[in-house]
């Protein structure tokens, strides 16, 4: 019809009439213009430590700015932050936060990045894209935790002011993204190539949900495609389930199921899996070569470093990552 939009952010699509709002709540059409119902109006502001995104490979130790606004393109059965990420912009506590404002309290903070994350960074798009642009100008990096559900042109031009993205893939078939994310799986693959090609630092993060995305076979295949689509020294973090949201009815993951899953990707040619949600060896980083205990942690700390100059105390190899 005459005046209708489409939004060409993510790959959902949506074509909104006159005042229609998208179905990540946050885009809406007034007379042929799509406006953000949410720039500058964080709902979630904090100072984390930067393994809480998780990054493990990108500046270990450090502090990051992280915010998000209500909102998302996807609509995950079990999403930890299911009050902000399907909520309408009118059903959260938001505050005025502009993108120099952002900066200036990343500086005030001391944080080294910023990161976009908690819900879905794409529905908040241009007050990420602003922010970005002002912190590079005082030496802050910028990174992201996104499902990256989101359109090639958009991502590319995003890419250009991103350090780091830790992207969710949530499981490696089609059903599990349909019927749980009510999204599909390739725009994500594609996603993750995209960050790749752009140079952007990248890690992964699998949450493994019991009966659901945890066959051993879909994760050796998930596994496979990582090594030889993006590489073998891409970070892959295996996350433990808690019941919550619309899947309260599963157990946790049981830590045998991440054990295997950590075991199937050393298999298959990952060379830094890890474990997350859960207190294990495998939180912290190895040598691929000589297998000397890199970083130590416990949680979100880091109890010690023998990383010096990007490359091993030990035998010298190079460890991939942002060190400095």
């Amino acid at each position: 019809m005459a005046g209708d939009v489409q939004c060409d952010l993510c790959p959902t699509e949506c074509v909104l009439g006159n005042y229609q709002v998208g179905g990540c709540r946050t885009r809406i059409n007034k007379d042929g213009v799509l406006y953000s119902l949410v720039y500058g109006k964080p709902c979630a502001v904090a100072v984390d430590p930067i393994e809480k995104k998780p990054f493990f490979h990108f500046l270990p130790a450090t502090s990051a700015f992280s915010i998000a606004t209500a909102g998302c393109v996807l609509s995950c059965k079990f999403c930890q932050n299911w009050q902000i990420s399907q909520a309408s912009p009118d059903e959260v506590d938001a505050q005025d936060l502009p993108p120099a404002d952002v900066v200036r309290q990343a500086l005030y903070y001391r944080c080294r990045s910023i990161t976009y994350t908690y819900t879905e960074p794409t529905v908040f798009y241009e007050y990420m894209y602003d922010t970005a642009q002002i912190a590079r100008k005082y030496g802050i990096r910028n990174t992201m935790h996104s499902c990256g559900y989101i359109k090639e042109k958009p991502l590319r031009r995003l890419a250009k002011l991103l350090d780091a993205a830790d992207i969710d893939l949530k499981a490696f078939t089609e059903d599990f993204y349909g019927r749980i994310c009510g999204g599909r799986l390739k725009p994500v693959l594609d996603a993750l190539v995209v960050l790749r090609q752009e140079n952007v630092w990248l890690e992964i993060t699998n949450l493994v949900v019991p009966g659901l995305n945890d066959d051993p076979k879909q994760i050796g295949e998930m596994c496979r495609w990582i090594v030889k689509e993006l590489g073998p020294d891409v970070p892959v973090h295996f996350s433990r389930f808690h019941p919550q949201y619309k899947l309260k009815d599963l157990p946790p993951t049981p830590l045998a199921t991440l054990k295997e899953a950590h075991q199937i990707a050393r298999d298959a040619g990952i060379r830094y899996p890890y474990l997350g949600n859960i207190r294990s060896e495998a939180e912290s980083t190895f040598c691929h070569k000589c297998r000397l205990l890199l970083i130590e942690r416990i949680g979100y700390f880091v109890k010690q470093n023998n990383i010096v100059k990007g490359k091993c105390r030990s035998c010298g190899v190079a460890i991939p990552g942002v060190w400095s």
